[in-house]
C-alpha cells in the first residue's frame, strides 16, 4: 500500500526567517558610504513597551567586554508588498512571528550561538504594553508566537516578544530586529542566491496544501540556488520534508542563515554585493531605538567581524512535544540559558540535530540492521519525528519520515515486503497493538494511527513518563556545516 501521497487542508502557511537579518549586523559594516540612504531605510519601535522588571546587563570580562544578546524576530505580515509573496487572508491583519532566534555573542565578540525557539512552545508571556496605552494581563502556558501579537496590529509587538524572551531565559536582550517577506526576499536576491540541500523531492501540493492532486515537481532532492520568492517559499514550507514538525523546519532555517552568511562572508567587503544587501535588508527591518541608524548599525556589524564561520553556531531551545504543542524541557532549557549568561561554550559543535530519546529500562527491543520508513497517519503534527525518536533509541535506522495518504489511520500498522516478515514483527513489538500488513514489494513501512497519537499525548501530560532528552550539545551546527546535513528532525 502507498503511503505518501495527498494530506488533509492544513491551516495556514506559516514562517519567515526572522534570523536573516543577523546577515546585516555581520557585513553592513562596510555600507558607511550610503548612511544617509540607510538611514531612510529603517523603522523602529517604541522602547516604552519594555517590560521595567528587566534582568540586568551582561557581567563583563576581564577585559571589560560583555556579551550581546539579539533577537531576531520574523514576521509574517501581509501587508503592503508582502502580500504577494506570503498570500492574502484575514490572518494578515495582525502580525505574527513563526521564527525566532536569540543570538548570543560571546564578551569576545568571536564566538556566537543562536537558540531557535520553537513558535508552538509554550511559555508564559508577561504583561505588555497595548496600542491604547495599557497593559495586557499576564498569560501563563500560551504559545510563544502569541506574544508578537499582543496588540492586533499587522505590524505585530516585537517589545512584547522581547518581554516574553527575557522573562523565559533569564537574559537582557540588548537588541531586536524584525524582517519581513518582502525583505528576506530580496536579501536573497541581493546575494544571487544561497546554496541549499532540498532532502526530498517538493511538487506542487506541498507548497499548497489546497490542492487536490500531487502538482508538478518543483525542486528536485538535492543542492540549489535559491533566491527571491523560490528561497522564501522553501524555508516556509513545512509539511512534504522531514517530520513535517515546525521544528524540522527551523533546522533547515538554521541551515539556510548558515548558508547565507557564509556566502557574505565568502565574498569579503564586496560592495557590488554588499551594498545592495544592505539596501534590501534595512528597508525590511524593524529594530529597537539601540540600533535605529546606519552608524548604529555599521558600529555593531565592525564588532562582530571576526566571527568565523564555524564559530557561528545554531541550536534549538531544549523541547519535547505536547500533544500537537511543544513543551520546553526543563530544567535541561533553564541550564542552557544559565550557561549562555555565564559565557560558558557549548560542546560538540558538529554532532547530530534535535532532541534525543532515552529508552525506558522496559525498552528492550533491538533494532539493529532494520531500516525503517515513518509515515504519520493522522492529522497531529510531529507524530513521525516522536516515533523517529523511539526507533533510533532502540537501533533501528529511519530511512525517511513524511505525511501518509490517508490521515484517518485509527491503529497503527506495520507494512513489510514478503522477506521481511520477522523484521516486521521486532518493529511492531515497539509498537504494541499496531497490525501487520503484508505487502507486495520490499520495505518496511511504519503507518502511525490515532492509537500511538493518543498514547503520545498522554505520555507528555504524564510527569512520572518517560520523555525525550535533549541533546543541545549534539544538535549544534556551525556556518561551516555541510548544507546537506541535518536537515531534518527525525
Amino acid at each position: 500500500m502507498g503511503v505518501r501521497g495527498r494530506r488533509r487542508k492544513r491551516g495556514r502557511k506559516q514562517w519567515i526567517i526572522g534570523a536573516a537579518a543577523a546577515l546585516v549586523l555581520l557585513v553592513v559594516g562596510g555600507a558607511g558610504a550610503v548612511y544617509l540612504k540607510l538611514d531612510a531605510n529603517i523603522s523602529t519601535f517604541d522602547s516604552a513597551g519594555l517590560s521595567k522588571d528587566r534582568p540586568g546587563e551582561s557581567a563583563a570580562d576581564a577585559d571589560g567586554h560583555r556579551a550581546v544578546n539579539v533577537l531576531l524576530i520574523g514576521s509574517d505580515s501581509r501587508s503592503g508588498g508582502n502580500a504577494s509573496l506570503g498570500g492574502k487572508g484575514t490572518s494578515g491583519a495582525i502580525g505574527r512571528s513563526d521564527t525566532t532566534i536569540l543570538l548570543h555573542v560571546y564578551p569576545d565578540h568571536r564566538h556566537a550561538v543562536g537558540v531557535s525557539i520553537p513558535r508552538d512552545a509554550l511559555v508564559d508571556i508577561p504583561p505588555c504594553l497595548l496600542p491604547d496605552g495599557t497593559w495586557s494581563p499576564e498569560q501563563p502556558s500560551a504559545m510563544f508566537n502569541a506574544a508578537f501579537s499582543v496588540g492586533d496590529t499587522a505590524k505585530g509587538n516585537p517589545a512584547c516578544t522581547q518581554n516574553t524572551v527575557e522573562k523565559l531565559t533569564g537574559m537582557r536582550v540588548d537588541h531586536t530586529v524584525v524582517v519581513d517577506f518582502e525583505g528576506f526576499a530580496a536579501m536573497t536576491e541581493a546575494v544571487h542566491g544561497v546554496d541549499v540541500c532540498v532532502p526530498q523531492d517538493i511538487y506542487s501540493d506541498d507548497m499548497n496544501p489546497d490542492l487536490p492532486y500531487r502538482g508538478k515537481l518543483l525542486l528536485p532532492k538535492g543542492r540549489h540556488t535559491l533566491s527571491g520568492r523560490q528561497a522564501l517559499d522553501y524555508v516556509r514550507m513545512r509539511h512534504g520534508l522531514g517530520d513535517g514538525s515546525d521544528v524540522g523546519r527551523m533546522m533547515r532555517q538554521q541551515a539556510f542563515l548558515a548558508a547565507l552568511i557564509a556566502k557574505v562572508k565568502g565574498e569579503g567587503m564586496n560592495p557590488g554585493t554588499l551594498l545592495p544587501l544592505a539596501d534590501a535588508a534595512t528597508k525590511a527591518l524593524t529594530v529597537d531605538p539601540g540600533l535605529g541608524s546606519a552608524a548604529k548599525l555599521v558600529s555593531f556589524g565592525l564588532s562582530l567581524k571576526h566571527i568565523d564561520l564555524k564559530d557561528i553556531r545554531f541550536i534549538t531551545a531544549p523541547w519535547r512535544y505536547a500533544g500537537s504543542r511543544i513543551d520546553l524541557v526543563h530544567p535541561a532549557v533553564d541550564d542552557l540559558f544559565a550557561d549562555l549568561a555565564a559565557n560558558k561554550p557549548l560542546k560538540d559543535p558538529e554532532g547530530r540535530g534535535g532532541a534525543t530519546a532515552t529508552p525506558s529500562p522496559a525498552q528492550s527491543v533491538d533494532g539493529t540492521g532494520i531500516a525503517v520508513g515513518v509515515f504519520n497517519g493522522t492529522t497531529t503534527d510531529g507524530l513521525a519525528g516522536l516515533a523517529a525518536q523511539k526507533l533510533a533509541a532502540s537501533g533501528f535506522t529511519v530511512t525517511g519520515t513524511a505525511t501518509a495518504r490517508a490521515q484517518d489511520h485509527p491503529t497503527t500498522l506495520v507494512e513489510y515486503g514478503p522477506a521481511e516478515a520477522a523484521q516486521a514483527r521486532t518493529l511492531a513489538a515497539l509498537f504494541p497493538g499496531a497490525r501487520l500488513v503484508p505487502l507486495p514489494v520490499d520495505g518496511i513501512n511504519l503507518v502511525l494511527g490515532e492509537d500511538f497519537a493518543s498514547g503520545a499525548a498522554s505520555s507528555a501530560s504524564s510527569p512520572s513518563s518517560a520523555a525525550p532528552t535533549p541533546d543541545v550539545a549534539a544538535q549544534a551546527r556551525s556556518a561551516a556545516t555541510d548544507p546537506c546535513a541535518k536537515l531534518s528532525y527525525g
